[in-house]
């Protein structure tokens, strides 16, 4: 287990307690910020308390030196159980999108008792050899290679470089808004203090080995996924809703690694179906 102390996960809520508990769990360098608020109102207006959060290193929960990461993906995944315990939330549907997914998957594994339902969104299975499955894109992997020649430490350069990676990542059917993005990435940016700390998540081992061991999964899956997803192509999210009996997949037409607000509609009324009381 991890090498640190229990770290500080800053969460916050909407909704009504009273209401099915809702726990979303964000990917890679992502802060809280990127399940949007207004999308989190949308869901908790539909009769669910939600629950986001910061994953370590990210927003305002606890950071760790950049390049030295004290935690593994199973520490990640004890973090979503200690946000439910500071909800005082026995058991919750869980959300997890791209590395977020990967974290819910681990999570049902780990603590089954604490998930009542799963959904998984534009990610990849844990536990199965995913070599023959379409890789990500080349035009995304030599955008991704430029990352290495960014000064994480210099704002104008990371937020310039994350607006980019939005745009590499983004809807093919929905038009791209740049402007709205950048003041987002800043807002993000410098709520976090900066992303340094944020690129532990690429170091990150993966714990306890889960070869083979999705079809332990018996809550109901869920698993929404992009047509046009440069990272994890359609066929990831396939192939784990055909990993898990009664998995059901959701196609989001031209949908990218994102959660473009114009899909919110389609994304709103499968959760919403899948985590009916």
């Amino acid at each position: 287990m991890t090498r640190a102390a229990a770290p500080e996960i800053v969460s916050q809520t909407f909704g009504d307690p009273g209401d099915p508990a809702i726990l979303l769990i964000m990917g890679a360098m992502a802060s809280m910020l990127w399940w949007p608020e207004a999308l989190c109102k949308k869901l908790a207006g539909e009769g669910r308390f939600v629950i986001r959060y910061d994953n370590r290193d990210t927003g305002l929960s606890t950071k760790y030196t950049p390049g030295e990461p004290p935690y593994t993906f199973d520490d990640m995944a004890d973090d979503a159980v200690r946000v439910l315990d500071s909800c005082g939330i026995g058991k919750a549907h869980v959300i997890g999108m791209s590395m977020g997914g990967m974290i819910a998957q681990r999570l049902v594994l780990k603590h089954p008792l604490r998930v009542i339902s799963l959904t998984v969104i534009s990610s990849s299975p844990v536990g199965i050899d995913t070599s023959q499955l379409p890789g990500t894109t080349e035009a995304y992997m030599e955008h991704s290679a430029d990352g290495a020649r960014v000064d994480w430490s210099n704002r104008d350069q990371v937020i310039g470089f994350v607006v980019k990676d939005a745009r590499a990542i983004a809807s093919t059917a929905h038009p791209f808004d740049e402007k709205a993005m950048r003041a987002f990435v800043q807002q993000d940016y410098d709520r976090s203090g900066g992303f340094l700390s944020a690129t532990n998540h690429f170091m990150l081992k993966s714990g306890e080995d889960l070869k083979g061991r999705l079809r332990e999964i018996k809550v109901p899956l869920l698993v929404i996924h992009g047509t046009s997803d440069p990272i994890f192509p359609v066929e990831h999210g396939a192939a784990l809703a055909d990993a898990v009996a009664g998995g059901r997949l959701v196609r989001v037409e031209g949908g990218g690694h994102e959660l473009h607000p114009d899909d919110w509609g389609t994304i709103v009324a499968a959760i919403v179906t899948h985590t009916k009381p």
